[in-house]
């Protein structure tokens, strides 16, 4: 599309501002949900800038447009945002209030500055108004700058809703909901309100498509300690889903009825329990005057990320199967590799195929990240049918996708050298691996946050004066949400940074390292975390490996590596080629042996 396109979008957005007497309007890349991936209604960012990054706000003032995105998207925001009028401003950390600093700065005392209040958290809305008080600014959260300038506008999705069985789920939902309630009855709430869309996906035990690559759908719930009010268009319910829904004692209510029914429910006496940091600042504004609201981490966050045994088991299962179908299309790459030249985007599109052909395969996790030679440099390069780079025989290749499965959700990163790399290649992918082993192979002290582990993977870097701009690892969801909350591995004190690694969380172990204009390197497992032993220090963790697809050891300069280090590669080969190569033959099991051969 053409940038003029993004120019003019940015033209009457500013004719907004004047028209309802603001001086600045601030849009996020949310939903209603204050999800991280949100369907094509809710893409109100993209249309407006043109910026296609998951992560991302646009701050419009009355002579400027500027998009704030991290350091993952400098080089894909400064090459969608080429010759519009739209300007990068380059955030520093991850997940900061930069733009509301800057926002604070540049304005005047008494500005009036427009968002809509469905589109922020609670925390997020307190936030900013903390930082505009010292110049008195007002933040006005009824202003809709997209139904007012975007005709055209997609519809909201009506995907049909379908049941995630108890023999992948491991408990029922009657169990989850039983156990929810004792939690905020602990609390001394007698309310709860959940409106992030995953964690009603796994409280009730469905699944849906109303947002790519994540099997969620459009609702809220009110919860009490007699019923539960799921708030959805009804629409996406069969006779099988409705019949569920009331043989686990589930009201079903019009999705537009949350409103009313929120402002019409509780008398004075209750006490309504909200995750400030997912509950739409608009919606908890409806709450009637006087009624106390209990402001906590929810509580379905946390049961969620500790996966069940049920559940680990089938994670299991799910990574062996994508690591078979990672096999083939690998062995179908270098096979056609032989013969032609093949696209970012058609090996991303064999990758999903392979996947396919695996049981219980619902969809990707996330649209595939292939990025050859410089473009891997672009954390989150993502091709497409017209913008693809083509792979010849030669030069190195990053390769980061994942796959839905009813049994578990996978995401992978594999760095490979298709020809003989050079020195300095091999230094950035040996350090890269150092840092990886070293968190996989890490033990701890119960209690330890992400943000005190984050540092064993970047410690072989910073050795050598080297860096890289994205957290290490990420909570990851069973059949729902590849970027799942709470706990994580970053470096600053965000969500991710101070949660507590607990007994059967997934999260993904993924350092790396990017030369702009040269060549990308991250290399990605998931580990599960596990006891490993108890003594007069305390309780001790550790981390087993998950994933099951062999590591590339072309790019390895082995006098980098310890003999421990080496030993754990050796060892975590075999066991992927123990694990595959029953399920491969021919050509496709001889490829399997060679990439799994020991160094």
């Amino acid at each position: 599309m053409s940038a003029n396109i993004y120019s003019a979008r940015l033209t009457a957005a500013q004719a907004f501002l004047k028209k309802e007497g603001l001086n600045a309007y601030i849009q996020p890349s949310s939903d209603n949900h204050q999800s991280e991936y949100v369907a094509d209604k809710f893409k109100v960012r993209t249309w407006l800038s043109g910026f296609t990054g998951s992560m991302g706000i646009a701050v419009i003032t009355e002579k400027a447009g500027y998009l704030w995105a991290d350091s993952r998207y400098f080089l894909q925001a400064e090459t969608e945002l080429s010759g519009s009028d739209w300007q990068l401003k380059k955030q520093k950390l991850q997940a900061s209030a930069e733009h509301i600093v800057d926002l604070a700065e540049e304005l005047p005392a008494n500005a009036r500055v427009g968002c809509d209040g469905n589109l922020f958290s609670v925390a997020e809305v307190n936030q900013i108004k903390k930082a505009f008080k010292k110049k008195n600014i007002e933040l006005v959260t009824k202003s809709d700058l997209a139904t007012a300038i975007w005709s055209d506008r997609p519809k909201a999705p009506v995907a049909p809703v379908f049941v995630h069985p108890e023999i992948y789920a491991g408990v029922s939902a009657s169990e989850k909901i039983n156990l929810v309630r004792s939690k905020i009855v602990a609390d001394g709430a007698t309310h709860l309100i959940v409106s992030a869309l995953d964690e009603i996906c796994w409280l009730l035990n469905l699944r849906g498509s109303d947002v790519e690559c994540n099997p969620v759908f459009y609702a809220y719930v009110v919860l009490d300690a007699s019923s539960v009010h799921l708030f959805i268009d009804s629409t996406k319910l069969d006779a099988t889903v409705s019949a569920y829904l009331k043989s686990i004692n589930v009201d079903i209510l019009p999705y537009s009825s949350i409103n009313s029914f929120i402002s019409e429910l509780f008398p004075v006496t209750d006490k309504v329990e909200i995750d400030a940091t997912t509950m739409a600042f608009s919606l908890n504004n409806i709450v009637p005057q006087g009624v106390e609201i209990i402001e906590r981490t929810s509580h379905i966050s946390q049961l969620k990320a500790v996966k069940n045994p049920v559940e680990i088991t089938n994670t299991r299962h799910a990574m062996l199967k994508d690591g078979v179908a990672l096999a083939k299309a690998f062995v179908w790459f270098e096979k056609t590799l032989e013969h032609r030249t093949v696209s970012e985007y058609e090996f991303a599109s064999m990758i999903a195929q392979y996947r396919s052909e695996q049981a219980h395969y619902y969809g990707e996790s996330f649209d595939a990240i292939v990025g050859y030679k410089s473009n891997a440099a672009i954390v989150h390069h993502r091709p497409d049918n017209k913008n693809s780079a083509v792979i010849a025989n030669e030069g190195m290749l990053l390769i980061d996708s994942g796959g839905q499965y009813a049994d578990g959700t996978t995401d992978i990163t594999r760095t490979i050298c298709l020809s003989a790399p050079t020195s300095e290649q091999k230094l950035h992918y040996t350090l890269v691996l150092k840092g990886h082993i070293a968190l996989a192979t890490a033990i701890f002290l119960q209690g330890t946050r992400g943000i005190q582990l984050d540092m064993l993977a970047r410690h072989p870097l910073w050795q050598n004066g080297l860096n890289y701009g994205h957290g290490t690892g990420h909570g990851v969801g069973f059949f729902l949400n590849v970027h799942e909350p709470p706990q994580g591995f970053a470096p600053a004190m965000g969500t991710r940074g101070t949660a507590p690694h607990e007994l059967g969380m997934i999260t993904s172990n993924e350092p790396g390292f990017y030369k702009e204009g040269s060549h990308g390197i991250r290399i990605e497992n998931l580990l599960l975390c596990v006891p490993h032993a108890v003594n007069n220090f305390g309780t001790w963790y550790a981390f087993e490996t998950l994933t099951l697809f062999p590591i590339a050891t072309n790019l390895i300069d082995k006098s980098l590596m310890t003999s421990q280090e080496l030993l754990w590669l050796n060892n975590y080969n075999a066991r992927v080629y123990n694990a595959l190569s029953d399920y491969l033959t021919g050509d496709e099991k001889e490829w399997l042996k060679k990439a799994c051969a020991p160094i």
